[in-house]
């Protein structure tokens, strides 16, 4: 029996936009995943400094984007143990759950220029058996100089190919706080949310 792909999509989600949903529904096609685990990080090491919305509330937005698509699936590796999480724990947990299955990590642009710098990053890139790249209609990668830090990870990764534009959580938020318009980049239970619990506002 051949074995099976899923895929592993983590991050803050803070909050979960359309350009995820795109992505995702795009990996989950063009490498044949059977199921796309999404991975809400309660306590990324790498956003320490930043403020961030509580874990409940990005739980719940999460829950809303992924609610009517039964490929996706809100795994609970990261939420049912004590953080700081790493992606290499987490796919070691994963593999572990999965015996039969082959992961396929899902990872946004400057998570790739970033991953030399990543925990145990070379066992990381060994225990997956792809890495798809999210790419935005900005990014550039020096593919040659990422491979002399970490060898082999030229062979790992595949780019997803979407129809995107330059959106980001982050870009979200900046509007949310200056007033601009952000309710089309969300899903309508996405923006009701934000409104009635007046997210991201300066107070």
């Amino acid at each position: 029996m051949p074995r099976k792909k899923i895929g592993l999509f983590g991050g803050t989600f803070d909050p979960p936009h359309i350009v995820h949903l795109i992505l995702a529904s795009e990996a989950a096609y063009q490498f044949g995943l059977s199921r796309l685990y999404w991975m809400l990080t309660p306590d990324p090491p790498h956003k320490q400094t930043q403020a961030i919305t509580p874990f409940p509330q990005r739980l719940e937005m999460l829950q809303m984007v992924t609610a009517d698509n039964p490929m996706f699936e809100i795994s609970r590796l990261e939420i049912d143990r004590p953080g700081p999480h790493y992606t290499v724990d987490t796919v070691r947990l994963l593999a572990e759950q999965q015996p039969d299955s082959d992961i396929v990590l899902l990872l946004g642009g400057d998570s790739l220029r970033d991953l030399p710098t990543w925990r145990l990053h070379m066992d990381l890139v060994a225990a997956v058996s792809k890495i798809g790249v999210m790419r935005r209609p900005d990014n550039s990668f020096d593919m040659s100089a990422l491979e002399e830090k970490i060898p082999g990870l030229t062979g790992k990764v595949a780019f997803i190919d979407a129809l995107l534009q330059n959106l980001s959580s982050r870009e979200i938020r900046r509007r949310v706080i200056s007033g601009e318009v952000y309710r089309y980049y969300v899903l309508p239970a996405v923006y009701d949310y934000i409104e009635a619990n007046r997210l991201y506002r300066k107070e």
